[in-house]
């Protein structure tokens, strides 16, 4: 592992506030980690009471975050006692944050997943909507429903978005992807063995060795 992409996060699980480098914002960028790892509005994957919690900010548009959704997502799978957090970041382009709009609608008929990985398949790094509507079209999501629950829920996803890009900004996260791992801020595309040694450490640390 790569030291130079591990940031120390303190007592990111504790469930205490943390505070932006930028001490004079520290009062407005102040962190609520029990927001970041738990706001009941956004999507979790694995295991809901996995021993390990992974928070993955991203973009659709992000080729680096393409790059590690598979690796990340083996892991998820092939462990067994993971939480994966989403927390959609669309910050690249106009289009991403269409995509991502509609990803958190499709969470409304239990399929954000299938949208998530379908909108990370599309290659390239500038895709605009007509991509990403076909993708999500040919992931068999109902799409009357997703449709209806855009219009229906077009607040609550806005205001997901936002806080997850306040939650950004407090963190001081410069881009996509970052990975909160633990005690760890993972600001690169992991592969599955590195992603399975930053785990292995953190599950380490929490058993005291």
């Amino acid at each position: 592992m790569n030291r130079r992409f591990l940031l120390r996060l303190a007592a990111l699980g504790a469930g205490l506030a943390l505070h932006a480098a930028a001490p004079a914002r520290a009062e407005q960028r102040k962190i609520d980690v029990e927001a970041i790892l738990n706001d009941p509005a956004a999507p979790v994957g694995g295991n809901p009471k996995g021993d390990v919690t992974i928070v993955a900010f991203f973009d659709y548009n992000c080729p680096f975050c393409k790059k590690a959704t598979p690796e990340l997502e083996k892991l998820v799978r092939t462990d067994g006692h993971i939480r994966l957090v989403y927390k959609d970041w669309p910050i690249l382009t106009e289009a991403s944050v269409y995509g991502a709009h509609l990803a958190l609608a499709a969470e409304y008929q239990g399929k954000y997943e299938r949208v998530h990985d379908a909108l990370m398949a599309v290659p390239g790094r500038r895709n605009g909507e007509d991509a990403m509507l076909a993708a999500v079209k040919g992931s068999g999501v109902d799409m009357d429903r997703l449709k209806a629950d855009l219009k229906t829920h077009e607040a609550d996803i806005s205001a997901l978005i936002k806080r997850n890009n306040d939650q950004a900004q407090a963190l001081g996260l410069e881009g996509t992807p970052v990975f909160l791992i633990g005690p760890f801020k993972v600001a690169a595309a992991l592969n599955y063995d590195e992603f399975k040694k930053v785990v292995a450490q953190v599950r380490a640390a929490q058993n005291g060795h």
